[in-house]
């Protein structure tokens, strides 16, 4: 009988070289994709009554992952996105597995055809000119952290940053002069630069001043109160705050649930707007894949306004009449009286 292989000999090589080394991917990944494994392991323990020590790669089978899947989703509420993340970070691990052993290769296929489920498409949510300028005029530059949130928002702006790229960004890596850019590591550890407009400079300029960083050798731009910086969670509790403010005299921000990826959907659209390429704003975003960029283009209703202003509606019934029946349509019917 073929000895076992272990699922617990198999993460320090599937994590550190090909996730880390191999693939290149970030941080963030390697957490998420650590956090769905850890789940199906505890789930798989319970279920097939071992220790997770002692579970094999044989052991989690297609109808194991399925059983787990159904457990994100159900016993664990989660939604359908959650789902399919889940079943993109164990169908990658089982990638790596067939790779290592090719024994493996039927029962990691056949884990790898599972199914994604359709999710719901829903529409993005982003920011119109009236609800930007009323974000910014709620923030008090004078308050304690006002210039560094001033700073940060027209960053996020400016730039389209993902929430994790605004984090990261170091002083090393940003240009204050007049050829003012920065340079975003993106997914895949892919860099990209976006200039910088002037008012970006500017408040980021008025924001050094302030900046008092714990560790004097700090090189990130955000910092949080305390002088560390600034978190994934500590962008989005700033972004929410004044777009709560600003919810008191904008009332059409209550409406959104506005967080730091809102900036980044917005910063699409105002491009858009703007009369830019789609795969420029692809490229300005840092998308890998262009499609995902053509989202931007369903969701901008002030452009979808102005093509219906070019097909205005029949002016009268007769009118009506007429466009819904061609002339082809209305002779055929006179034939047929005849």
């Amino acid at each position: 009988m073929n000895k076992p292989h272990l699922v617990a000999n198999y993460m320090e090589g599937f994590f550190r070289q090909y996730l880390g080394a191999l693939r290149g991917v970030s941080d963030k990944t390697i957490l998420a994709y650590r956090d769905a494994l850890k789940l199906l392991l505890c789930f798989a323990a319970d279920l097939l009554g071992r220790e997770v020590d002692e579970l094999a790669i044989e052991d989690l089978d297609d109808k194991v992952i399925v059983a787990f899947l159904d457990h994100i989703e159900k016993g664990r509420n989660c939604c359908v996105r959650t789902r399919n993340v889940r079943l993109a970070a164990v169908s990658t691990f089982f990638k790596y597995a067939g790779r290592q052993e090719p024994a493996l290769l039927p029962q990691c296929h056949a884990i790898r055809t599972i199914p994604y489920k359709r999710d719901e498409h829903k529409a993005l949510d982003y920011l119109d000119d009236k609800e930007i300028r009323a974000i910014f005029e709620s923030i008090d530059p004078a308050s304690r952290t006002g210039a560094r949130d001033k700073a940060l928002m027209l960053f996020l702006f400016n730039t389209g940053a993902r929430v994790q790229e605004c984090v990261d960004v170091t002083m090393e890596r940003l240009r204050l002069d007049s050829q003012a850019q920065v340079t975003l590591l993106g997914k895949g550890r892919k860099e990209r630069s976006c200039p910088l407009w002037p008012e970006t400079v500017q408040a980021i300029l008025a924001y050094l001043p302030h900046k008092s960083p714990q560790n004097t050798q700090e090189p990130r731009l955000f910092l949080n109160a305390t002088g560390n910086p600034i978190t994934r969670f500590g962008v989005r509790h700033v972004v929410r705050k004044y777009a709560e403010k600003a919810g008191a005299k904008c009332l059409s921000i209550r409406q959104k649930a506005v967080g730091p990826h809102t900036w980044r959907h917005s910063t699409a659209v105002h491009m858009l707007q703007a009369g830019n390429d789609i795969s420029i704003i692809a490229m300005w975003l840092g998308h890998a894949d262009i499609n995902t960029t053509h989202a931007y283009a369903e969701i901008n209703m002030e452009m979808k306004r102005k093509m219906l202003e070019g097909c205005p509606a029949p002016e009268d019934k007769k009118a009506r009449r007429q466009w819904q029946k061609p002339a082809t349509i209305r002779w055929l019917e006179n034939l047929s009286r005849g």
